[in-house]
């Protein structure tokens, strides 16, 4: 686990299971169709519920680059932010839709007036993005919403996945 402060925010890079974080919210990597089958969303609906699910689909779909809060379920979270990486489950995507994700995820949070959330590597499994692009992508986003303005005063970036883990931590502070 590794600290780091960006102005009047900590964001704290962890290895772990992002299902076990306690924070406002936990990012869903999605698909624009919300269906929760595998990787990080699959294991977001075992952990939380599968009323999770039942309620996204019910806002589906949602084009990369918007995002939406539902209930969290069983998760010690009080919402999940789903935020499309891709259009279709199971699709390769690109540092583009991962910047697009991470930004919409940033303003629900900011529209919920959330204090913290938590993020896992954004189109890192399924969808194929190299790590450290990923992290790249992710931390630029994340700068340029904490330089706009924010509610949030936690980031957490949780990956079960050292590479990941590593690669945030090389790019902050």
């Amino acid at each position: 686990m590794t600290d780091f402060k960006v102005g009047e925010c900590a964001i704290t890079v962890r290895v772990g299971d992002i299902t076990q974080m306690e924070a406002d919210a936990i990012v869903n990597p999605a698909n624009s169709r919300l269906i929760m089958g595998g990787g990080v969303a699959g294991a977001i609906k075992r952990a939380g519920g599968p009323e999770i699910e039942r309620e996204a689909l019910r806002r589906a779909p949602i084009p990369v680059g918007e995002a939406t809060a539902t209930t969290a379920g069983r998760l010690r979270a009080r919402y999940v932010i789903h935020a499309p990486t891709m259009p279709r489950p199971a699709m390769s995507t690109s540092v583009t839709n991962v910047e697009k994700a991470t930004e919409a995820a940033l303003k629900v949070a900011r529209e919920l007036g959330l204090s913290t959330v938590a993020f896992p590597g954004m189109g890192t499994g399924v969808g194929g993005v190299p790590v450290q692009e990923a992290a790249e992508t992710m931390i630029l986003a994340i700068r340029r919403h904490l330089a706009e303005g924010t509610t949030l005063k936690h980031i957490f970036l949780v990956s079960i996945d050292n590479a990941l883990t590593s690669a945030f931590d090389s790019l902050l502070p």
